[in-house]
């Protein structure tokens, strides 16, 4: 090969590999320092384009993991509530029986019904519970199935939905779970874990002025022999609705009320079970998703850091030798001025 001054055709070839091999050196740098083996799109386009929708997946299954862990809190609140009022349901029996003691006099009697009407008081506010604004045993006033005043020619006019929708996959899947109808189940004579089928079918079987209101009362001309009423103490009628009482009409009342009441409610606490033993189990099935999904990612765009480090040093050294040939390569134009002296 001629010697020549205008063109250092070493000199070049030593710049262009120093460049290289700088370029290899700050992008070592860069996955060191970001911790990530794609730092662009050019080092591994197929790959971002996975990694992009594992972290979607992922983020969305985070979500699903807050909703399933909201529902449980829902469901577990709402069975604190149906324990509390399994025992008020037990110790109203225990009132009436006492009632009928043959030695209580008048006064025994009315200390019984005060605590027993105290009592009911308190199972009509515990219906009317509330999870964050949201029903925790349905509105009495506009959910299907539950107690409400007013109604249309059948049950089905009253459309409000008594379940809510827990999504529980990235596909949006849902399970739905009951706003216990806590109210429905301290019907007399009422049966099954939600009650709203029992009542449409008493309701449906009287005549005119029958009882949209599912107090279990006809309000024809003609009282309906079903009637059964709803919990109260000794056969008194009364006019509140409000306070779980009877509108009128002759009371049906047997101790076995009682039984049947807190077999409702026992049935709304294993239905209130069996949901959070189902939505427990996926919170656990969408955690172990989100974790490995996360190495499944972590496996495509984290830096090995051991071999990147290995890799780092290397560069460096071909940095330094790359830059000292470089500088060799432009002394070699001192041999052309050597042979011009």
């Amino acid at each position: 090969m001629g010697i020549s001054i205008n063109t250092n055709v070493a000199a070049t070839r030593a710049g262009v590999y120093l460049g290289a091999n700088h370029a290899n050196l700050q992008k070592s740098l860069d996955r060191l320092s970001s911790g990530k083996r794609i730092t662009e799109p050019a080092d591994d386009a197929g790959g971002l384009a996975v990694s992009m929708k594992l972290e979607h997946t992922g983020k969305v299954l985070r979500g699903t993991s807050y909703n399933i862990s909201n529902a449980i809190s829902f469901l577990q609140v709402q069975d604190g509530i149906l324990e509390s009022a399994g025992k008020i349901v037990s110790r109203m029996g225990e009132l009436q029986g006492m009632s009928t003691d043959v030695t209580k006099n008048s006064t025994d009697i009315d200390n019984y019904e005060a605590e027993f009407n105290d009592l009911r008081s308190q199972l009509y506010d515990m219906t009317k519970a509330k999870f964050n604004g949201v029903h925790l045993f349905g509105d009495w006033k506009t959910d299907a199935g539950v107690l409400q005043t007013t109604g249309a020619a059948t049950n089905a006019a009253d459309t409000a939905d008594t379940t809510l929708s827990v999504v529980m996959d990235e596909s949006g899947t849902t399970f739905s779970i009951h706003k216990a109808l806590l109210g429905v189940s301290l019907i007399v004579g009422q049966t099954g874990a939600q009650g709203a089928t029992a009542l449409g079918t008493a309701d449906t079987a009287e005549a005119a002025g029958v009882d949209y209101d599912h107090d279990k009362d006809d309000d024809a001309a003609t009282a309906a022999t079903t009637d059964a009423g709803l919990i109260k103490f000794s056969g008194t009628t009364n006019t509140d609705e409000a306070n779980l009482e009877d509108t009128g009409g002759t009371d049906h009342f047997t101790a076995a009320a009682f039984t049947q009441a807190l077999e409702n409610i026992a049935t709304l606490r294993a239905t209130n079970g069996g949901q959070v033993r189902r939505l427990q189990y996926q919170l656990s099935n969408v955690e172990t998703q989100i974790t490995n999904i996360g190495a499944a990612n972590g496996r495509i765009v984290d830096v090995d850091i051991a071999a990147e480090s290995a890799n780092l040093a290397r560069q460096q050294v071909l940095v330094q030798a790359s830059a000292a040939m470089t500088a060799q390569a432009n002394m070699s134009n001192d041999v052309a001025l050597m042979l011009l002296r």
